[in-house]
């Protein structure tokens, strides 16, 4: 039985046409795009730092948008709670950041680099530009904006819910 997918009043069919999934090549050019991003990080920031790809992404987040919480770093990142949860221990235990109070809602405890953290952070930032010059550099302004809102559909669907809260993409996707 194929499953299928309501997307703008068009009924897409996720079950394979002449023996292939005509998605496939999408996904897996989409897996190929982040697994090369990441290449610059493995290759000149994890060992020398000693930082995980995700503690580096929260690092990042928290310079780039001080004073966030865990919970509101997953919903940015994408990541889930529990492995958010560890990249904040092992960024508290490494001395990076601190959770500090918030005196407006005291349940919420937004994160905030240490000077160690700020150092970090800087001394990592440049090759984050690099990276993210690089990745559009052969694209026009109109075309990176265009990436830019082909991007923020393909996000929106996969956070997409039901009327539950329910994840659309994990109902879709589940095993038959």
């Amino acid at each position: 039985m194929a499953k299928e997918c309501a997307m703008n009043n068009e009924t897409v069919s996720a079950e394979p046409q002449d023996g292939r999934d005509p998605f496939d090549d999408t996904l897996h050019r989409v897996l190929r795009l982040a697994n090369h991003l990441n290449a610059p990080f493995a290759t000149y920031l994890a060992h020398g730092y000693d930082i995980s790809i995700n503690e580096f992404r929260l690092l990042m987040l928290i310079g780039r948008h001080p004073r966030c919480a865990s919970h509101e770093l997953a919903e940015i990142t994408g990541v889930n709670p529990m492995s958010i949860s560890r990249a904040v221990a092992a960024l508290q235990k490494h001395g990076r950041v601190t959770a500090a109070r918030d005196p407006a809602n005291k349940k919420r405890k937004p994160l905030v680099l240490t000077p160690e953290g700020e150092r970090l952070y800087h001394a990592m930032r440049p090759q984050v530009d690099k990276v993210a010059t690089y990745l559009v550099s052969r694209l026009g302004a109109e075309e990176v904006e265009t990436l830019n809102r082909y991007l923020d559909v393909l996000v929106d669907t996969l956070q997409a819910t039901d009327e539950e809260g329910q994840s659309l993409f994990l109902s879709f996707t589940r095993p038959e």
